[in-house]
């Protein structure tokens, strides 16, 4: 896994016009390439995001544990007849979090596996004893050790499990573990994502068995046996949303192939009421800019609310709206940590550690700074910024592209993570933007 050390370097005040597709969802392929190690047969996805640094980590990790990969243009196909390793070394844990999904399909086809204890973007603590707990319930033996989760059983059983939370990860990885466990397994409280619902939709194309009910329950039947399958990865929602707000920051027009209306509704609904302009079409989705932007207070929330990787590049349009606006971000509580890079380009943005505008959240009285006052319109200017994740990245890059001067962005590999050639689509709409 190589180290990336380029950064951008970005000459702002351009308004952005043009066209730009978005690739499949990262979010999505990385977890649908999992879901494939439960068969021994080929599996293709389509529409894959193959030169996105996370699903490159994944690759590499499947290949570790024994998939037989090929990729061509957006094409991925993998077969996996036999598990060659159950065990994963610890630098695919500190890397992304991909790791921890793995634990079903080597647990199911091997009886054991060894996780690392994952990592990640530092946008929270983001625990995984959601997961642990549910391959428990499962009949997962587990056991931590020198920071390596070692998981074993003979065999799953189906179960009723609880989330406290609505947590996506622990719901993909209960869902893929428990497609050839015995019996059913109900999931109670769980996320329902648009990427979770690929998930399902894959692992119907493989032949489970799962149902969608009322009141975020999903229900597993387990089966005997899964077998090899052919998907299109849906399209990258955060993509869609990342160069909407930059087409309506710069004051610009841009018209995002790919995206969808059913994936963005909550989205769609905060750009109308801060003023932003939108047009639905076939093929896409047009957002431009069209007179003065008006304050909002929006909170995060799971599916079907605001999403919280929409808030960082969401918080930038607010910096040019006019008034006071109010973030109160329920989802992690370090998501703020952008912020003071942000600062340095002139943004007028208080922290408060109280849940301001919406509910009390499960954050209210824990001290975390989980809430944000955004005052606009503010000039921002250039400034040396450093990216501490990939969201944060690229509010940052818009940031840069509406900023006065240049702007040097540092740690372009964050959002390599999660943005295919990211330059040249910025480059293509008109902004002045070069990988240094």
């Amino acid at each position: 896994m190589a180290e990336n050390n380029s950064k951008f370097l970005i000459k702002g005040g351009n308004p952005l016009y043009g066209s730009v597709k978005v690739t499949g969802a990262k979010n999505s392929a990385t977890k649908l390439l999992i879901a494939s190690l439960l068969t021994k047969e080929r599996c293709v996805l389509r529409n894959s995001p193959n030169k996105i640094n996370d699903l490159k980590v994944s690759l590499e990790l499947c290949r570790l544990l024994g998939s037989k990969i090929e990729t061509t243009g957006d094409s991925l196909t993998s077969e996996t007849p036999v598990i060659a390793n159950n065990e994963i070394p610890f630098e695919y844990g500190n890397v992304n979090r991909i790791s921890i999904l793995t634990a079903g399909p080597l647990v199911l086809r091997t009886g054991k596996a060894l996780i690392p204890v994952p990592g990640g973007c530092r946008i929270g603590s983001r625990p995984v004893n959601f997961h642990i707990e549910g391959l428990k319930k499962l009949g997962c033996n587990v056991d931590l050790k020198d920071n390596f989760y070692v998981l074993q059983a003979e065999k799953l059983k189906g179960c009723n499990i609880t989330l406290d939370y609505p947590s996506v990860g622990a719901t993909e990885n209960i869902i893929i573990s428990s497609t050839l466990a015995e019996g059913r397994t109900n999931i109670f409280n769980a996320a329902i994502e648009p990427e979770i619902i690929d998930l399902i939709k894959f692992l119907q194309k493989m032949g489970a068995i799962i149902e969608i009910s009322t009141d975020r329950k999903i229900t597993i039947e387990g089966v005997d046996r899964l077998y090899g399958a052919e998907h299109n990865v849906i399209p990258d929602r955060n993509q869609s949303v990342s160069f909407a707000c930059a087409g309506i920051a710069s004051k610009g027009d841009v018209f995002v192939e790919n995206a969808i209306q059913d994936d963005l509704i909550t989205f769609l609904n905060s750009i109308r009421r801060i003023g932003g302009k939108f047009e639905i079409k076939d093929n896409g989705i047009r957002f431009y800019y069209d007179g003065d932007l008006k304050p909002i207070a929006i909170e995060t929330n799971v599916h079907p609310g605001f999403m919280t990787d929409w808030q960082q590049p969401f918080a930038i349009l607010l910096t040019q709206a006019k008034g006071i606006s109010i973030v109160h971000e329920t989802v992690y509580e370090k998501r703020f940590g952008y912020v003071s890079e942000l600062k340095k380009m002139g943004a007028e943005v208080e922290l408060y550690n109280t849940c301001l505008g919406g509910l009390r959240c499960r954050f209210a009285n824990a001290g975390y700074y989980h809430s944000a006052v955004v005052k606009g319109p503010t000039g921002l200017h250039s400034a040396e910024i450093t990216i501490p994740d990939l969201r944060a990245g690229i509010s940052y890059l818009i940031a840069g592209v509406i900023a006065k001067g240049e702007t040097l962005v540092n740690g372009a590999i964050y959002i390599d993570r999660g943005y295919e050639d990211i330059d040249l689509r910025f480059r293509n709409l008109g902004a002045e933007i070069k990988r240094i």
